[in-house]
C-alpha cells in the first residue's frame, strides 16, 4: 500500500499533468484533492496537446481509477465539455471516472458573484479567472455550499434556487454593471447535471480507506502551487483552497500518517499568472525570451504568464511546508542559450539579508540577492539521459540540490511525455 502526493511548488504552472502522467503507471488510483475548472493540466503525447482541467492527469491510462476528491469544486458546464472533448479518445471514463459526494458545485450565480466581486475593486483586483472558484469556497466555508451528493436528493431544485436567489441579491450589492441572462446560464447548467449523473458518486474517503487496506497504490494530484496557497501563499493573491500536502489529507480524507513520497514540482525559472508580489520577475529582454520559448501561456485562460529567475528562498519555503521528500525539475529545456543564468538566494528585507520567506515580499519590502552561473547552449530536448546533460546544467542542478537539501529525480527537457530523464 502506498499513498504519494505530488504538488506544485511555485504560483501554479509548473507541469504537474506531464509528471502525473508520467507516474500513473505506477499507482492503481490517481486522486485529484482541491481546486477548481481554473486549474489546467496540459498532458502531450503521440503530437497531441491534452488540456484536463477538473479531471486527474491519470484519465489516459487504461488501468488507473481516477478520482475527485471532496476538495474539489467542480462546474457541471466546464466539466461536461472536458469529457465531451475526451470522446473522441475511445476512454471508458464511466468506468474509470468517480467523484466525491462531499465536492462543491459551481453553480451559474457563482461566476456571476466572481466578476461582479472582482469589478467592484478596481486597480486592486486580485486577478480572478472569474470561473466562480472564490465564491464557491466562501459557500463552503460559510455552510451554504450545494455538494455533488445533493443532486440525488428529492430537494435538490429547491436547494440551488434558494442559493442562487441568494447570489443575486449579493450581485445587486455590488452595483456594478454585469450582463447576463441567467435563465440560459441554468438551462445550460442543470443539462450538465444530467451528465454529471451518468458518473458514479462515491463516499471518497471511505473509498480511499478500503483501496488502503487492500494495498492499492494511491498518487494525490494537487492543482495550482504551494505560493497559492489560501494560507501559505502570497495572500491575498492566491487561490481559496489549499494547495500544499496539508490539503490532501483534507480534500480526500486520507490520514497524514499514511503519506509516503511527497513529490515536488519547479520549473527551472518562475512564472506567475495574475496579480501579486513577484521578487525575481523580469521585464526585459531575457523575461520575454523565457515566456517566448516557453510558450508561458494559460492553458485555460490564454492569460501570458509573468517570468523570472528562480527563487529558491521561495522553493526552499516551499519544501519545508510540504515535506517534500523528491524534486523534479520542469522546463529545464528552456534556459538553454541564455548566456549566464541567475538564482536568487537571499532576500534584502528592509535593509538586511535573509534567506527565510517572510510574511510581506512586496517589492517595497525585498529586493532578490543573486548567484550568477553559466549558462548552456545545447538543445536538450532529444536528450534522453541524465550524462547526456550539459556541465553547466548538472552544476546548476546540484547547486539547487544542495540548497534545498531534497534530491532532484527527474528532469523535463520538453512538453512530451518521452522528453522526461530520470536521474
Amino acid at each position: 500500500m502506498t499513498v504519494d502526493l505530488l504538488l506544485g511548488l511555485q504560483w501554479g504552472d509548473e507541469g504537474k499533468g506531464k509528471i502525473v502522467d508520467v507516474l500513473t503507471s505506477n499507482y492503481d488510483i490517481i486522486a485529484r484533492f482541491q481546486g477548481g475548472p481554473n486549474a489546467g493540466h496540459t498532458l502531450e503525447f503521440d503530437g497531441i496537446k491534452h488540456v484536463l482541467r477538473t479531471i486527474p492527469s491519470g484519465i489516459f491510462h487504461k488501468t488507473a481509477i481516477n478520482i475527485i476528491g471532496n476538495g474539489v469544486v467542480i462546474d457541471p458546464v466546464v466539466f461536461q465539455k472536458e469529457i465531451e472533448g475526451l470522446e473522441k479518445f475511445n476512454l471508458d471514463i464511466k468506468s474509470k471516472l468517480i467523484i466525491s459526494r462531499k465536492a462543491h458545485l459551481i453553480l451559474p450565480t457563482h461566476r456571476l458573484l466572481d466578476a461582479a466581486s472582482e469589478a467592484s475593486k478596481g486597480k486592486a483586483k486580485i486577478g480572478s479567472t472569474l470561473k466562480g472558484i472564490g465564491p464557491t469556497y466562501m459557500d463552503k466555508t460559510g455552510r451554504n455550499g450545494i455538494r455533488v451528493g445533493d443532486i440525488e436528493l428529492e430537494d435538490f431544485k429547491e436547494r440551488y434556487r434558494a442559493l442562487a436567489d441568494k447570489h443575486e441579491a449579493m450581485i445587486k450589492f455590488y452595483d456594478v454593471a454585469i450582463q447576463y441572462n441567467l435563465e440560459e446560464l441554468e438551462k445550460e447548467f442543470f443539462e450538465a447535471i444530467e451528465e454529471l449523473k451518468k458518473l458514479d458518486f462515491i463516499d471518497s474517503e471511505e473509498y480511499l480507506n478500503q483501496a488502503q487496506k487492500a494495498g492499492k497504490s494511491i498518487l494525490c494530484e494537487g492543482a495550482q502551487g504551494s505560493l497559492l496557497d489560501v494560507d501559505f501563499g502570497t495572500y491575498p493573491f492566491v487561490t481559496s483552497s489549499n494547495t500544499t500536502a496539508a490539503g490532501a489529507c483534507t480534500g480526500l480524507g486520507i490520514a497524514p500518517n499514511k503519506i509516503k513520497e511527497v513529490y515536488g514540482i519547479f520549473k527551472a525559472y518562475v512564472t506567475r499568472v495574475g496579480s501579486g508580489p513577484f521578487p525575481t520577475e523580469l521585464f526585459d529582454e531575457d523575461g520575454a525570451t523565457m515566456a517566448r520559448v516557453g510558450n508561458e501561456f494559460g492553458s485555460v485562460t490564454g492569460r501570458q504568464r509573468r517570468c523570472g529567475w528562480l527563487d529558491l528562498v521561495a522553493l526552499k519555503y516551499a519544501v519545508q511546508v510540504n515535506g517534500v521528500t523528491q524534486l523534479m525539475m520542469m522546463k529545464g529545456d528552456v534556459l538553454s542559450g541564455f548566456e549566464t543564468l541567475k538564482v536568487c538566494t537571499e532576500y534584502n528585507y528592509k535593509g538586511a539579508n535573509i534567506s527565510h520567506f517572510p510574511y510581506n515580499i512586496e517589492p517595497e519590502n525585498v529586493t532578490p540577492v543573486y548567484q550568477d552561473f553559466k549558462g548552456w547552449q545545447a538543445d536538450l530536448t532529444g536528450m534522453t539521459t541524465y550524462d547526456e546533460l550539459p556541465a553547466e546544467l548538472k552544476e546548476y542542478i546540484e547547486f539547487i540540490e544542495k540548497e534545498v537539501e531534497v534530491p532532484i529525480k527527474i528532469v523535463s527537457v520538453g512538453p512530451d511525455r518521452k522528453q522526461t530523464i530520470l536521474k
